[in-house]
């Protein structure tokens, strides 16, 4: 059964991880207090505020107990999607003012140009939220990748390491599970993505296997032709 579209991951498979370690958590951390109390009443962001209320059981939490709570799921790396929804919000400002650019490997956006014009289909599955995932890639450092792909999934979809998930994102893509090939440098999400029917190639960059996965340690490696 050929593949038909290409489903990857962000952090330590298109991007370095680092990027966003070491340069977006702490944007979002220094820029979120005072973007949440200049915007708290703006409908969009004020839902988000909402939500941690009920993530957090804090019904009445203020705006400071709110943002006190969104600095210590930024600090674990929590994946609250209304966090990851305002940290997106707060990111957009930064690459619209040109504090950020996003990272994407050359390899990866070389193979992400050859196989789109090649007629794959390109889907990003991350647990950035979707608005991030089109900042990273609608401002990298290589230009406007957007128009790449065809579609973006996050949280919203399901945990990344269940395979409903990806269920839930065949089912969105409409194309048969084995025609999807998914890509990730995490194993428990490859393992995921295989246990729904999905095609699977594992991105070790330095090197190594991802146990029970073909691995690649670039994309120039990967000829989704082979799958």
């Amino acid at each position: 059964m050929p593949i038909k579209a290409i489903l990857t991951d962000i952090e330590g498979t298109t991007s370095a991880v680092s990027f966003v370690f070491d340069v977006l958590f702490p944007y979002a951390a220094k820029h979120l207090p005072d973007f949440v109390r200049q915007n708290a009443a703006r409908a969009d962001v004020a839902a988000q505020l909402t939500a941690v209320r009920s993530d957090s059981q804090e019904p009445n939490a203020d705006v400071e107990r709110v943002i006190e709570i969104l600095l210590g799921w930024i600090a674990e790396d929590r994946k609250a999607t209304p966090l990851k929804a305002l940290q997106g919000m707060v990111w957009e400002q930064g690459y619209q003012a040109g504090q950020l650019k996003g990272h994407v490997y050359p390899d990866a956006v070389e193979a992400l140009k050859r196989w789109h014009q090649d007629g794959y289909q390109l889907f990003v599955y991350s647990s950035g939220s979707i608005q991030a995932q089109r900042l990273i890639f609608g401002c990298s450092e290589a230009g406007d990748l957007t128009p790449l792909f065809s579609g973006y999934f996050d949280t919203t979809s399901g945990p990344k390491r269940e395979a409903q998930s990806y269920a839930n994102i065949t089912q969105a893509i409409n194309v048969e599970a084995g025609q999807i090939l998914f890509l990730s440098d995490i194993v428990q999400e490859l393992d995921a993505a295989r246990e729904a029917g999905m095609a699977t190639c594992g991105l070790a960059r330095e090197g190594g296997e991802l146990t029970g996965h073909v691995t690649a340690d670039s994309f120039a490696r990967i000829d989704p032709a082979v799958f």
